[in-house]
């Protein structure tokens, strides 16, 4: 029996039900542009509305980005997106799951574009119940939530099946979890960014590069900002792990050597941090959905 279909038995032909309504709202939007260019505005567009209604430092700019797509379509087709938006929040009431992510490939945009392919949400399901390990709830009794971090989040959906099981190990996701997510195309950020804003987790979503570091952009969830996490993820980089592995300690530096008198052999130099071996860095202690 299918995993999915066991669980949410009741809510599966609703949810699907909702997912072609939306797929249809962007057809119906696709007679004068490409149903890639109206997939990726609804995305930005619905992401430009939630952060603007909490993420006030970054308001102006992005109330300007919204206004600039908005000019390309008409007034018919502009009343749509909040339509897609009403069908999106409906499926999500079904259930958590990566409606973004079928629907991206349902359209066949993974085809077309970039090669992209997502993880199909049973398998990350799967995964998420592989490393959500009995150390969780001793560590949130500790230090009251742990921490994740997905280095090339896609649709979001690893983070989403991560809060699903918690839920389904009776753990509060909304308020035992911040996610830390980054991904090099915008498209995936705004996807991971709504839909994750909608199923209420605390999280960063970082446009950006995970190998080079570089960072472009950076969405707060409202349960981000509405819960304060930016104080409480401060101290977190010496919190809640979800392994016991314990930080490893610096590598000794090398004694230094006696300096040798003027008439006696010259002293070796002693070797500093930088010309030594580098200290060995403190090991992440999150848990990594990769």
């Amino acid at each position: 029996m299918n995993f999915e279909e066991h669980e949410f038995s009741g809510d599966a032909r609703q949810a699907e039900q909702h997912r072609k309504a939306l797929i249809k709202l962007i057809g119906l939007n696709s007679h004068r542009h490409s149903t890639w260019e109206v997939f990726s505005d609804f995305c930005e567009m619905s992401a430009l509305a939630i952060s603007n209604g909490v993420d006030l430092p970054q308001r102006e700019k992005r109330e300007a980005r919204y206004l600039e797509i908005v000019k390309r379509y008409s007034r018919e087709e502009v009343e749509r997106f909040p339509q897609m938006l009403g069908e999106l929040v409906e499926t999500l009431e079904c259930g958590p799951d990566d409606v973004l992510g079928k629907v991206f490939h349902e359209l066949e945009l993974h085809n077309k574009y970039k090669g992209q392919f997502f993880t199909p949400y049973h398998v990350c399901r799967m995964m998420a119940k592989m490393t959500l390990t009995d150390d969780v709830r001793p560590l949130i009794e500790e230090r009251g939530f742990v921490t994740a971090q997905e280095p090339a989040c896609g649709s979001g959906a690893m983070v989403i099946a991560l809060a699903h099981a918690m839920r389904d190990e009776g753990i509060n996701y909304q308020q035992r979890l911040h996610v830390t997510a980054t991904d090099l195309d915008s498209r995936c950020v705004h996807m991971a960014y709504v839909q994750l804003s909608l199923l209420h987790v605390p999280a960063i979503i970082q446009h950006g590069n995970t190998l080079s570091l570089e960072e472009f952009g950076r969405w707060h969830t409202p349960a981000h900002i509405l819960g304060g996490w930016q104080w409480k993820i401060r101290p977190s980089r010496h919190n809640a792990t979800l392994t016991d592995e314990k930080p490893e300690a610096p590598a000794a530096l090398p004694a230094p050597e006696p300096v040798a008198a003027p008439d006696e052999t010259p002293a070796k130099v002693i070797q500093t941090p930088t010309q030594a071996e580098p200290m060995q860095r403190r090991k992440p202690q999150q848990l990594t959905l990769f």
